[in-house]
């Protein structure tokens, strides 16, 4: 399930920033140990993931409740991942796109 080329921790951090972008602002999150057993991955990797997205403020812990998407989280997150998507992304579609041989009305008749 998880890629060889980056830690795993990283990889249940995109899994919960995707859950963020699905489910907004406020959302509650799945606990550690949820998370954990959902992925087949240690506690200890899902809490460093959270740590992680608590400390840049898009998620918060509140005590005895749960975790959940901060205020302004799906906003900050969509920024973000817009930005990374056209600077690291989209430069190898298009240079895919180019060697297939497509333009934009092969690509608009798959739409």
């Amino acid at each position: 399930m998880f890629a060889t080329d980056r830690p795993i921790y990283r990889q249940i951090r995109d899994l919960i920033i995707d859950r963020i972008l699905t489910l907004g602002d406020g959302a509650m999150l799945p606990s550690v140990r949820a998370l954990a057993a959902e992925a087949g991955v240690n506690p200890l990797t899902v809490a460093k993931a959270y740590q992680d997205l608590q400390a840049t403020g898009l998620v918060r812990a509140r005590k005895g409740v749960g975790l959940f998407a901060a205020d302004g989280a799906l906003n900050n997150l969509l920024t973000q991942e817009r930005h990374q998507f056209l600077t690291e992304e989209w430069p190898r579609v298009q240079a895919r796109i180019a060697q297939l041989g497509l333009d934009v009305t092969d690509l608009l008749e798959q739409a």
